[in-house]
Protein backbone atom coordinates (compact mmCIF):
# COMPACT_ATOMS: atom_id res chain seq x y z
CA UNK A 1 0.00 0.00 0.00
CA UNK A 2 1.42 3.06 -1.15
CA UNK A 3 1.48 5.89 1.53
CA UNK A 4 -1.07 8.65 2.28
CA UNK A 5 -0.51 11.51 0.18
CA UNK A 6 -0.91 14.68 2.01
CA UNK A 7 -2.04 18.06 0.80
CA UNK A 8 -0.84 21.91 1.21
CA UNK A 9 -1.54 24.80 -1.13
CA UNK A 10 -1.83 25.12 -4.82
CA UNK A 11 0.94 25.28 -7.14
CA UNK A 12 -1.01 27.58 -9.28
CA UNK A 13 -0.85 30.15 -7.17
CA UNK A 14 2.85 30.07 -5.98
CA UNK A 15 4.50 29.19 -9.78
CA UNK A 16 4.78 32.83 -11.14
CA UNK A 17 6.11 33.87 -7.91
CA UNK A 18 9.17 30.91 -7.36
CA UNK A 19 10.09 31.64 -11.43
CA UNK A 20 10.42 34.89 -10.96
CA UNK A 21 12.66 34.40 -7.81
CA UNK A 22 14.31 31.79 -9.91
CA UNK A 23 14.68 34.14 -12.73
CA UNK A 24 16.12 36.87 -10.54
CA UNK A 25 18.89 34.83 -9.17
CA UNK A 26 19.80 33.01 -12.33
CA UNK A 27 20.08 36.14 -13.74
CA UNK A 28 22.41 37.91 -10.98
CA UNK A 29 24.48 33.98 -10.82
CA UNK A 30 25.04 34.59 -15.00
CA UNK A 31 26.33 38.24 -14.83
CA UNK A 32 28.95 36.94 -12.37
CA UNK A 33 30.02 33.57 -14.18
CA UNK A 34 29.99 35.73 -17.46
CA UNK A 35 32.25 38.06 -15.85
CA UNK A 36 34.13 35.32 -13.83
CA UNK A 37 35.09 33.54 -16.78
CA UNK A 38 35.70 36.46 -19.02
CA UNK A 39 38.45 37.70 -16.24
CA UNK A 40 40.07 34.18 -16.37
CA UNK A 41 40.04 33.73 -20.07
CA UNK A 42 42.01 37.40 -20.41
CA UNK A 43 44.47 36.79 -17.57
CA UNK A 44 45.33 33.43 -19.51
CA UNK A 45 45.45 34.58 -22.92
CA UNK A 46 47.76 37.60 -21.19
CA UNK A 47 49.81 35.11 -19.32
CA UNK A 48 50.41 32.54 -22.09
CA UNK A 49 51.57 35.47 -24.58
CA UNK A 50 53.89 36.70 -21.47
CA UNK A 51 55.39 33.40 -21.22
CA UNK A 52 55.86 32.99 -24.82
CA UNK A 53 57.90 35.92 -25.42
CA UNK A 54 60.22 34.81 -21.89
CA UNK A 55 60.29 31.48 -23.67
CA UNK A 56 61.65 33.19 -27.21
CA UNK A 57 64.21 34.90 -25.43
CA UNK A 58 65.22 32.12 -23.07
CA UNK A 59 65.92 30.08 -26.04
CA UNK A 60 67.66 32.22 -27.69
CA UNK A 61 70.36 32.51 -24.93
CA UNK A 62 73.76 30.60 -25.98
CA UNK A 63 77.17 30.30 -24.08
CA UNK A 64 80.07 31.56 -25.94
CA UNK A 65 83.48 30.62 -24.53
CA UNK A 66 82.76 30.72 -21.08
CA UNK A 67 80.27 33.73 -21.60
CA UNK A 68 76.63 34.26 -21.88
CA UNK A 69 74.85 35.73 -24.94
CA UNK A 70 71.78 36.88 -25.47
CA UNK A 71 69.71 38.11 -29.04
CA UNK A 72 66.62 39.80 -28.14
CA UNK A 73 64.32 38.23 -30.59
CA UNK A 74 61.90 40.84 -32.33
CA UNK A 75 59.33 37.96 -32.20
CA UNK A 76 59.42 38.10 -28.23
CA UNK A 77 58.02 41.55 -27.91
CA UNK A 78 56.36 41.71 -31.67
CA UNK A 79 53.81 39.21 -30.16
CA UNK A 80 53.07 41.51 -27.10
CA UNK A 81 52.52 44.08 -29.61
CA UNK A 82 49.99 42.71 -31.58
CA UNK A 83 48.13 42.58 -28.66
CA UNK A 84 47.37 45.58 -27.54
CA UNK A 85 48.84 49.23 -27.31
CA UNK A 86 50.34 48.22 -23.78
CA UNK A 87 53.96 48.82 -22.84
CA UNK A 88 55.67 46.07 -22.63
CA UNK A 89 58.97 45.98 -20.17
CA UNK A 90 61.70 43.11 -19.78
CA UNK A 91 64.61 42.22 -17.41
CA UNK A 92 67.64 39.11 -17.51
CA UNK A 93 69.24 37.84 -14.57
CA UNK A 94 71.91 35.59 -14.16
CA UNK A 95 72.24 34.15 -10.57
CA UNK A 96 70.56 37.48 -9.09
CA UNK A 97 73.16 39.26 -11.20
CA UNK A 98 71.28 41.37 -13.81
CA UNK A 99 72.43 41.71 -17.01
CA UNK A 100 70.02 43.62 -19.37
CA UNK A 101 66.33 45.54 -19.60
CA UNK A 102 64.76 47.18 -16.35
CA UNK A 103 67.13 47.01 -13.37
CA UNK A 104 64.26 47.78 -11.48
CA UNK A 105 61.64 44.94 -12.68
CA UNK A 106 62.05 42.25 -9.86
CA UNK A 107 61.43 38.66 -11.16
CA UNK A 108 58.39 36.62 -9.19
CA UNK A 109 60.05 33.73 -7.31
CA UNK A 110 58.75 29.65 -7.80
CA UNK A 111 57.45 27.99 -5.64
CA UNK A 112 59.45 25.19 -6.88
CA UNK A 113 56.96 23.34 -8.56
CA UNK A 114 57.07 25.02 -11.58
CA UNK A 115 59.85 26.39 -13.69
CA UNK A 116 57.54 29.64 -14.34
CA UNK A 117 55.72 32.18 -12.25
CA UNK A 118 52.75 35.07 -12.68
CA UNK A 119 51.70 37.91 -11.19
CA UNK A 120 50.54 41.68 -10.61
CA UNK A 121 52.46 44.14 -9.10
CA UNK A 122 52.87 48.00 -9.18
CA UNK A 123 55.64 48.94 -11.51
CA UNK A 124 56.77 52.79 -11.93
CA UNK A 125 53.04 53.98 -10.67
CA UNK A 126 51.25 51.37 -12.86
CA UNK A 127 49.99 48.34 -12.27
CA UNK A 128 51.32 45.22 -14.58
CA UNK A 129 51.15 41.55 -15.33
CA UNK A 130 54.64 39.40 -15.33
CA UNK A 131 55.80 36.24 -15.87
CA UNK A 132 58.78 34.73 -14.62
CA UNK A 133 60.73 31.81 -16.13
CA UNK A 134 63.69 29.97 -14.89
CA UNK A 135 66.31 28.20 -17.12
CA UNK A 136 69.54 26.43 -15.50
CA UNK A 137 72.51 26.93 -17.84
CA UNK A 138 76.15 25.71 -18.00
CA UNK A 139 79.33 28.28 -18.20
CA UNK A 140 82.04 26.34 -18.60
CA UNK A 141 82.77 24.43 -15.16
CA UNK A 142 79.98 26.40 -13.36
CA UNK A 143 76.38 26.67 -13.58
CA UNK A 144 73.70 29.10 -13.01
CA UNK A 145 69.94 30.22 -13.14
CA UNK A 146 69.38 31.86 -16.20
CA UNK A 147 66.15 34.02 -15.17
CA UNK A 148 63.47 36.15 -17.99
CA UNK A 149 61.12 38.32 -16.51
CA UNK A 150 58.31 40.19 -19.24
CA UNK A 151 55.83 42.47 -17.77
CA UNK A 152 53.37 44.41 -19.85
CA UNK A 153 50.63 46.82 -18.61
CA UNK A 154 46.82 45.88 -18.14
CA UNK A 155 44.97 48.81 -19.54
CA UNK A 156 44.07 47.44 -22.46
CA UNK A 157 42.83 44.27 -19.93
CA UNK A 158 40.75 46.66 -18.20
CA UNK A 159 39.10 48.28 -21.11
CA UNK A 160 38.03 44.90 -22.44
CA UNK A 161 36.95 43.41 -18.71
CA UNK A 162 34.60 46.68 -18.69
CA UNK A 163 32.84 45.74 -22.34
CA UNK A 164 32.54 41.91 -21.08
CA UNK A 165 30.80 43.39 -17.84
CA UNK A 166 28.25 45.60 -19.45
CA UNK A 167 27.70 42.60 -22.11
CA UNK A 168 26.73 40.12 -19.17
CA UNK A 169 24.43 42.80 -17.30
CA UNK A 170 22.56 42.93 -21.08
CA UNK A 171 22.31 39.03 -20.89
CA UNK A 172 21.68 39.12 -17.49
CA UNK A 173 18.68 41.21 -17.62
CA UNK A 174 17.42 40.01 -20.91
CA UNK A 175 17.60 36.55 -19.42
CA UNK A 176 15.18 37.84 -16.38
CA UNK A 177 12.74 39.63 -18.57
CA UNK A 178 12.44 36.38 -20.80
CA UNK A 179 11.80 33.94 -17.79
CA UNK A 180 9.39 36.52 -16.75
CA UNK A 181 7.25 36.47 -19.32
CA UNK A 182 7.92 32.38 -20.02
CA UNK A 183 6.24 32.18 -16.20
CA UNK A 184 3.52 33.69 -17.07
CA UNK A 185 2.50 31.81 -19.66
CA UNK A 186 3.57 28.61 -17.82
CA UNK A 187 1.26 29.52 -14.82
CA UNK A 188 -1.54 29.10 -16.92
CA UNK A 189 -0.71 25.87 -18.25
CA UNK A 190 1.19 23.95 -15.74
CA UNK A 191 -1.38 22.06 -14.20
CA UNK A 192 -2.47 20.13 -17.45
CA UNK A 193 0.54 17.88 -18.26
CA UNK A 194 0.27 17.31 -14.30
CA UNK A 195 -1.57 13.30 -14.66
CA UNK A 196 0.80 12.87 -18.52
CA UNK A 197 3.69 13.53 -16.24
CA UNK A 198 2.61 11.02 -13.47
CA UNK A 199 1.92 8.11 -15.94
CA UNK A 200 5.69 8.67 -17.45
CA UNK A 201 7.06 8.74 -14.29
CA UNK A 202 6.17 4.69 -13.42
CA UNK A 203 7.76 3.92 -16.37
CA UNK A 204 11.39 5.79 -15.54
CA UNK A 205 14.28 3.69 -14.54
CA UNK A 206 16.06 3.34 -10.72
CA UNK A 207 16.85 6.44 -9.00
CA UNK A 208 16.12 7.78 -5.39
CA UNK A 209 13.81 4.54 -3.85
CA UNK A 210 12.54 6.59 -0.72
CA UNK A 211 8.48 7.51 -1.13
CA UNK A 212 7.74 11.16 -1.67
CA UNK A 213 6.10 11.89 2.22
CA UNK A 214 6.51 15.45 1.97
CA UNK A 215 2.86 17.19 2.33
CA UNK A 216 2.40 18.72 -2.01
CA UNK A 217 0.01 20.91 -3.43
CA UNK A 218 -3.63 19.30 -4.77
CA UNK A 219 -2.36 19.42 -8.51
CA UNK A 220 0.19 16.86 -7.48
CA UNK A 221 -1.69 14.30 -5.80
CA UNK A 222 -1.98 12.18 -8.83
CA UNK A 223 2.11 12.28 -9.58
CA UNK A 224 3.07 11.58 -5.94
CA UNK A 225 0.97 8.50 -6.05
CA UNK A 226 2.14 6.66 -9.11
CA UNK A 227 5.72 7.84 -8.28
CA UNK A 228 4.94 5.98 -4.56
CA UNK A 229 3.49 2.65 -5.99
CA UNK A 230 6.48 2.85 -9.15
CA UNK A 231 9.31 2.93 -5.82
CA UNK A 232 7.87 0.40 -3.87
CA UNK A 233 8.12 -1.91 -7.33
CA UNK A 234 11.10 -0.69 -7.68
CA UNK A 235 12.63 -1.81 -4.47
CA UNK A 236 11.56 -5.20 -4.44
CA UNK A 237 12.64 -5.64 -7.83
CA UNK A 238 16.30 -4.34 -7.00
CA UNK A 239 16.07 -6.66 -4.16
CA UNK A 240 15.63 -9.96 -6.38
CA UNK A 241 18.91 -8.09 -8.44
CA UNK A 242 21.29 -8.39 -5.33
CA UNK A 243 20.59 -12.00 -4.91
CA UNK A 244 20.77 -12.23 -8.83
CA UNK A 245 24.56 -10.94 -8.51
CA UNK A 246 25.36 -12.93 -4.90
CA UNK A 247 24.42 -15.78 -6.91
CA UNK A 248 26.55 -14.97 -10.33
CA UNK A 249 29.30 -14.54 -8.63
CA UNK A 250 29.42 -18.08 -6.64
CA UNK A 251 28.66 -19.68 -10.56
CA UNK A 252 31.63 -18.05 -12.24
CA UNK A 253 34.01 -17.96 -9.14
CA UNK A 254 34.14 -21.55 -8.21
CA UNK A 255 34.61 -22.97 -11.87
CA UNK A 256 37.13 -20.64 -12.66
CA UNK A 257 38.52 -22.04 -9.27
CA UNK A 258 38.05 -25.32 -10.63
CA UNK A 259 39.62 -24.77 -14.05
CA UNK A 260 42.78 -23.04 -11.91
CA UNK A 261 43.30 -26.08 -9.49
CA UNK A 262 43.61 -28.26 -12.58
CA UNK A 263 45.57 -25.78 -14.62
CA UNK A 264 48.35 -26.00 -11.81
CA UNK A 265 48.15 -30.05 -11.36
CA UNK A 266 48.81 -30.26 -14.92
CA UNK A 267 51.83 -27.19 -14.86
CA UNK A 268 53.39 -29.75 -12.14
CA UNK A 269 53.08 -32.68 -14.54
CA UNK A 270 54.61 -30.75 -17.53
CA UNK A 271 58.02 -31.48 -18.58
CA UNK A 272 58.81 -29.14 -21.63
CA UNK A 273 59.92 -26.19 -21.03
CA UNK A 274 57.02 -24.43 -24.28
CA UNK A 275 54.80 -26.20 -22.74
CA UNK A 276 55.00 -25.10 -18.97
CA UNK A 277 55.30 -21.64 -20.58
CA UNK A 278 51.42 -22.03 -21.72
CA UNK A 279 50.17 -23.61 -18.86
CA UNK A 280 51.58 -20.55 -16.92
CA UNK A 281 49.94 -18.51 -19.32
CA UNK A 282 46.97 -20.04 -19.21
CA UNK A 283 46.91 -19.76 -15.11
CA UNK A 284 47.28 -16.12 -15.24
CA UNK A 285 44.72 -16.14 -18.06
CA UNK A 286 42.61 -17.42 -15.66
CA UNK A 287 43.52 -14.91 -12.68
CA UNK A 288 42.71 -11.82 -14.61
CA UNK A 289 39.20 -13.40 -15.61
CA UNK A 290 38.70 -14.56 -11.96
CA UNK A 291 39.78 -11.09 -10.31
CA UNK A 292 38.02 -9.16 -13.65
CA UNK A 293 34.67 -11.43 -13.15
CA UNK A 294 34.63 -10.61 -9.27
CA UNK A 295 35.25 -7.03 -9.57
CA UNK A 296 32.76 -6.50 -11.99
CA UNK A 297 30.10 -8.17 -9.62
CA UNK A 298 31.36 -6.13 -6.80
CA UNK A 299 31.02 -3.32 -8.59
CA UNK A 300 27.21 -3.92 -9.70
CA UNK A 301 26.71 -4.73 -6.11
CA UNK A 302 28.39 -1.41 -4.83
CA UNK A 303 26.44 0.56 -7.10
CA UNK A 304 23.02 -1.49 -6.13
CA UNK A 305 23.83 -0.94 -2.36
CA UNK A 306 25.27 2.36 -2.37
CA UNK A 307 21.86 4.09 -3.64
CA UNK A 308 19.62 2.47 -0.53
CA UNK A 309 22.36 2.47 1.87
CA UNK A 310 20.88 1.49 5.68
CA UNK A 311 23.42 2.94 8.08
CA UNK A 312 24.91 0.93 11.08
CA UNK A 313 26.98 1.64 13.58
CA UNK A 314 30.43 -0.12 13.07
CA UNK A 315 33.43 -0.49 14.85
CA UNK A 316 36.10 -0.20 12.59
CA UNK A 317 39.46 -1.05 14.17
CA UNK A 318 37.41 -4.48 14.85
CA UNK A 319 36.42 -4.72 11.32
CA UNK A 320 40.23 -3.77 10.50
CA UNK A 321 41.44 -6.66 12.48
CA UNK A 322 39.06 -8.84 11.18
CA UNK A 323 40.09 -8.60 7.63
CA UNK A 324 43.78 -8.14 8.18
CA UNK A 325 43.43 -11.89 9.76
CA UNK A 326 41.62 -12.94 6.78
CA UNK A 327 44.46 -11.67 4.80
CA UNK A 328 47.54 -12.89 6.26
CA UNK A 329 47.56 -15.93 4.24
CA UNK A 330 47.50 -14.32 1.11
CA UNK A 331 49.98 -11.68 2.18
CA UNK A 332 52.16 -14.79 3.60
CA UNK A 333 51.65 -16.74 0.27
CA UNK A 334 53.28 -13.22 -1.69
CA UNK A 335 56.08 -13.14 0.91
CA UNK A 336 54.12 -9.81 2.26
CA UNK A 337 54.78 -8.28 5.83
CA UNK A 338 50.69 -7.77 6.45
CA UNK A 339 51.04 -5.25 10.21
CA UNK A 340 48.38 -3.48 12.47
CA UNK A 341 49.20 -0.24 13.60
CA UNK A 342 47.66 2.26 15.23
CA UNK A 343 43.82 1.96 16.39
CA UNK A 344 42.03 4.14 17.60
CA UNK A 345 38.88 3.31 19.22
CA UNK A 346 36.30 5.02 16.42
CA UNK A 347 32.59 4.43 15.20
CA UNK A 348 31.15 5.60 11.52
CA UNK A 349 27.59 4.75 10.06
CA UNK A 350 27.08 2.70 7.12
CA UNK A 351 26.53 -0.31 5.51
CA UNK A 352 29.29 -2.93 7.00
CA UNK A 353 29.26 -4.91 3.98
CA UNK A 354 30.03 -2.16 1.33
CA UNK A 355 32.87 -0.50 4.00
CA UNK A 356 34.57 -4.39 4.02
CA UNK A 357 34.28 -4.27 0.75
CA UNK A 358 36.33 -1.39 0.34
CA UNK A 359 38.83 -1.77 2.71
CA UNK A 360 39.13 -5.37 1.47
CA UNK A 361 39.91 -3.89 -1.72
CA UNK A 362 42.88 -0.82 -0.50
CA UNK A 363 44.32 -3.80 1.78
CA UNK A 364 44.62 -6.42 -1.16
CA UNK A 365 45.67 -3.99 -3.77
CA UNK A 366 48.99 -2.72 -1.12
CA UNK A 367 49.70 -6.46 -1.02
CA UNK A 368 49.70 -6.89 -4.72
CA UNK A 369 51.64 -4.24 -6.00
CA UNK A 370 53.90 -3.97 -3.26
CA UNK A 371 56.19 -6.77 -4.12
CA UNK A 372 57.75 -9.62 -2.54
CA UNK A 373 59.40 -9.04 0.83
CA UNK A 374 57.39 -5.81 1.04
CA UNK A 375 55.66 -4.22 3.72
CA UNK A 376 52.03 -3.04 4.48
CA UNK A 377 51.01 -1.01 7.49
CA UNK A 378 46.79 -0.64 8.52
CA UNK A 379 46.33 2.12 10.71
CA UNK A 380 42.96 3.79 11.92
CA UNK A 381 43.41 7.02 13.59
CA UNK A 382 40.40 10.17 14.73
CA UNK A 383 41.04 13.44 12.72
CA UNK A 384 38.80 16.13 14.88
CA UNK A 385 35.12 14.62 13.10
CA UNK A 386 36.57 12.25 11.04
CA UNK A 387 37.65 8.89 11.24
CA UNK A 388 40.85 7.78 8.84
CA UNK A 389 41.68 4.32 7.86
CA UNK A 390 45.28 4.56 6.22
CA UNK A 391 47.07 1.89 4.50
CA UNK A 392 50.37 2.47 3.75
CA UNK A 393 52.91 0.37 1.43
CA UNK A 394 56.86 -0.04 0.30
CA UNK A 395 56.39 -0.46 -2.94
CA UNK A 396 56.38 1.29 -6.46
CA UNK A 397 53.95 3.74 -5.56
CA UNK A 398 51.21 5.41 -7.43
CA UNK A 399 52.26 6.91 -11.45
CA UNK A 400 53.60 10.35 -11.46
CA UNK A 401 51.62 11.02 -13.97
CA UNK A 402 49.37 13.72 -12.83
CA UNK A 403 47.17 13.05 -15.08
CA UNK A 404 46.42 9.81 -14.69
CA UNK A 405 42.95 9.50 -12.55
CA UNK A 406 43.02 6.30 -11.03
CA UNK A 407 39.70 6.49 -9.32
CA UNK A 408 38.09 5.73 -13.38
CA UNK A 409 37.00 2.68 -14.23
CA UNK A 410 39.74 0.33 -15.74
CA UNK A 411 42.24 2.88 -15.23
CA UNK A 412 45.73 1.62 -14.30
CA UNK A 413 49.14 2.46 -13.36
CA UNK A 414 52.08 2.18 -15.96
CA UNK A 415 54.29 1.16 -13.67
CA UNK A 416 51.70 -2.28 -12.61
CA UNK A 417 51.12 -4.01 -16.58
CA UNK A 418 52.80 -6.89 -15.79
CA UNK A 419 50.47 -7.34 -12.55
CA UNK A 420 47.19 -9.09 -12.86
CA UNK A 421 44.14 -7.12 -12.11
CA UNK A 422 40.93 -5.25 -13.54
CA UNK A 423 41.56 -1.57 -12.63
CA UNK A 424 38.19 -1.62 -11.06
CA UNK A 425 39.90 -1.55 -7.02
CA UNK A 426 39.70 2.16 -6.30
CA UNK A 427 36.98 2.64 -8.49
CA UNK A 428 34.31 0.43 -5.98
CA UNK A 429 36.60 2.19 -2.68
CA UNK A 430 36.07 5.60 -4.45
CA UNK A 431 31.86 5.22 -4.89
CA UNK A 432 31.79 3.60 -1.12
CA UNK A 433 33.53 6.33 0.29
CA UNK A 434 31.55 9.05 -1.05
CA UNK A 435 28.15 7.32 -0.44
CA UNK A 436 29.16 7.40 3.18
CA UNK A 437 29.90 11.12 2.60
CA UNK A 438 33.75 11.09 2.87
CA UNK A 439 36.68 11.16 0.31
CA UNK A 440 39.86 8.66 -0.42
CA UNK A 441 43.08 10.16 -1.19
CA UNK A 442 45.85 8.11 -2.32
CA UNK A 443 49.86 9.76 -3.12
CA UNK A 444 52.75 8.34 -2.71
CA UNK A 445 55.66 8.16 0.42
CA UNK A 446 58.96 10.33 1.00
CA UNK A 447 61.06 7.63 0.08
CA UNK A 448 58.64 5.25 -2.02
CA UNK A 449 55.81 3.52 -1.29
CA UNK A 450 52.01 4.13 -1.65
CA UNK A 451 49.59 5.89 1.19
CA UNK A 452 45.91 5.37 0.31
CA UNK A 453 43.57 7.46 3.00
CA UNK A 454 39.81 6.78 3.47
CA UNK A 455 38.02 9.52 5.60
CA UNK A 456 34.73 8.58 7.03
CA UNK A 457 32.92 10.95 9.30
CA UNK A 458 32.99 9.85 12.88
CA UNK A 459 29.44 8.95 14.85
Amino acid sequence: MAPQVHIKGSIRRHLITMLLIGAALLAVLLYFVVQSVARQIAQESQDNILAASATAILDNAAVIDGEIMIDLPYSAFSMLGDVSDERVYYAIRLNDEFLSGYEDLTPIRSNGRSPRTFGSMDFRGEEIRTASLQRPIFLGAKSGTLDVTVAQTMDGQRKKLARFSLMSLMIGFSFFLLTALLAAVAARSATRPMHRLAASVSRRGPGDLRPVEAPVPAEMAPLVSSLNSFMQRLKHSLAESEEFIAEAAHRVRTPLAVVRTRAETTLRRVEKPENRQTVREMIRAIDESSRSAGQLLDHAMVTFRADHLEPKDIDLPALVIDLVESLKPLSELRDVELKVGALEPSQIAGDGILIQNAVRNVIDNAIKYCGQEGRVDVSVLRQGEHVQLVVEDNGPGFPDDPEQNLLKRYARGENVAGIVGSGLGLTIVDQVVRAHGGTLDYSNKTGGGACVTLSFPSC
